[in-house]
């Protein structure tokens, strides 16, 4: 007989556990099946954002993820770009995520992904609803109108196979996803046919070469002839510990390709380096058609795949994650229509469209028109003047302010599109992240929200508020208020009544109840 669980995740990297983690806390009954008996120790996927942080502390483990980093505490988190090599006389260090970070609950953080995995493998424990099957493959996905069934093996002889049953199937199973495959979902984007190599090293001399910079976690390098392509070396601890990405020739491989020769280019002096890890890959950024096939979603690698560039791989997978695990559980209860299902597709697949083209490649294309343009050893006052220009423009996180303003269960303004180009604000605006403000106790919101909807009610009438009740009752739909008084730094949200989704965006706004608040109670719940 077959095993029953409402939702089946098939890959237990970061962003499957993350999502068996929120559903798990939700109470709902899920199998996470994941080949890996442990998280594999390629230290990719080190930035975390200070939103992905929040996610963390609303999961429990936000100091135990912060222990487990391997910099120092307050180390900084940022980057350097030169010219060249990593010794030459043009560079910068732009200030990085940190500039947006007074808009958050929570602080950035870097470590290793595998860390990252084995805090959120560790939390799956404490959680009874959650059942990890590590050791398994998933080898077939179905579905009808009446819920899925994955078959999987063992990974060990006799390799036996089990069927499993549930409501929903979550495909997190990587770039290769046989989730999205299996479901015929395609995928486009530019392929730039362009092999990269991921080397992991221990190098003292790095280590020491790299003081003539400001204290940095990433340092990137641009030349000419990489035609906008990056090498970079990253930081895994302060010390020897680096990994370093770089473009190669084709037919490239570890047997035939001298990685340390490359290093020491780009470092720009002869450096001892100890290897312990030397992979490639292919240079492409791929976005899946669709998110959502009937019972069957895909969320992370499974739906957007693109090069390590700005840290965006697992901070976008995470957010897939959090958005798709209450839309789920809002579904499995009974109050969450099919439109709100809908919506994860339609809010988090724009996200990375944009973030694959505005940045990524038009980052690459930006970089090659600049090298392309300009040399020093050819008009160096030229070069010097548009350096300049070239660094003012490393500030993208200032206006990189992913929102749901289109999405048909926020009350965003008409015409909007859910997109990456926006502005951080504290005001509390329909479709964006709700800013952290003190209550009067001296909390933070934050401390106080529920784990699903919550309505602020700072100075607002008991009448309104009420409204708001009832509409939410009538749905079955969970809703925590917050009272205070409409002063202090609460008055920057502008409004006097806020209805917050448990992801922390915002609904509606406004300072009185309107005559179709069961709309607006409607519309949250994706109401059919």
């Amino acid at each position: 007989m077959a095993e029953r669980y409402q939702v089946i995740i098939v890959g237990g990297g970061p962003v499957g556990t993350a999502l068996a983690v929120d559903l798990g806390l939700r109470g709902v009954s899920c199998a996470l099946v994941e080949r890996h008996q442990t998280p594999q120790r390629i230290p990719k996927g080190q930035n975390l954002t200070a939103r992905t942080l929040e996610h963390f502390h609303f999961w429990g483990i936000e100091d135990e993820l912060r222990n487990a980093r391997l910099l120092p505490p307050g180390y900084p988190i940022g980057n350097v770009t030169a010219y060249g090599n990593l010794m030459g006389e043009y560079w910068y260090a732009p200030r990085g995520h940190e500039i947006a970070n007074s808009y958050f609950f929570t602080k950035n953080e870097r470590l290793p992904q595998y860390l990252t995995e084995e805090v959120l493998r560790h939390r799956l424990t404490q959680l009874p609803s959650v059942t990890a099957m590590f050791g398994r493959t998933a080898k077939q996905v179905e579905q009808d109108d009446q819920g899925v069934r994955v078959t999987v093996a063992d990974d060990v002889w006799p390799y036996e196979e089990t069927t499993l049953e549930a409501d929903y199937v979550v495909g997190c199973d990587g770039a290769r996803s046989l989730v999205r495959e299996q479901m015929s979902i395609g995928r486009d984007g530019p392929d730039y046919d362009q092999r990269m190599v991921l080397a992991v090293l221990r190098s003292n001399d790095l280590h020491e070469g790299l003081k003539r910079f400001p204290s940095a976690t990433t340092y990137r390098v641009l030349k000419p002839d990489l035609r906008g392509y990056w090498q970079f070396f990253g930081r895994i601890d302060v010390g020897e510990g680096f990994f370093f990405h770089a473009p190669v020739p084709r037919g490239a491989s570890r047997d035939n390709f001298d990685v340390l020769g490359l290093l020491q280019q780009a470092a720009g002096f002869e450096l001892r380096a100890e290897f312990d890890h030397v992979g490639f890959w292919d240079l492409r950024i791929l976005v899946a058609r669709e998110y959502r096939q009937g019972r069957a979603f895909i969320a992370g690698d499974a739906c957007h795949n693109h090069p390590p560039y700005g840290g965006f791989g697992l901070n976008t997978g995470l957010e897939d994650a959090v958005n798709l695990g209450w839309k789920l559980t809002a579904a499995l209860e009974g109050w969450g229509g099919e439109t709100l299902l809908d919506s994860y597709n339609q809010e988090r697949r724009p996200i990375f469209l944009e973030t694959g083209q505005a940045i990524i490649a038009d980052g690459i294309e930006s970089d090659r028109a600049f090298l392309e343009r300009y040399d020093p050893s050819k008009d160096r006052a030229e070069f010097k003047q548009a350096w300049k220009q070239f660094e003012a423009k490393g500030g993208w996180p200032t206006s990189y302010e992913p929102h749901y303003e289109g999405s048909p269960v926020v009350l965003g303004p008409p015409g909007a599109v859910c997109s990456i180009h926006g502005k951080h604000a504290y005001a509390a605006q329909a479709g964006h992240h709700l800013c952290p403000r003190s209550l009067s106790s001296g909390k933070s919101v934050f401390e106080e929200l529920g784990s699903s909807f919550t309505l602020l009610a700072f100075g607002a009438e008991d009448g309104a508020v009420r409204s708001f009740e009832d509409a939410a009752r009538s749905l079955r739909m969970p809703l925590k208020v917050i009272r205070d008084s409409n002063e202090g730094d609460r008055q920057a949200y502008e409004a006097k009544l806020v209805v917050v989704r448990p992801d922390q965006y915002v609904v509606w706004a406004g300072d009185d109840a309107p005559a179709d608040v069961a709309s607006i109670v409607g519309t949250a719940a994706g109401a059919d």
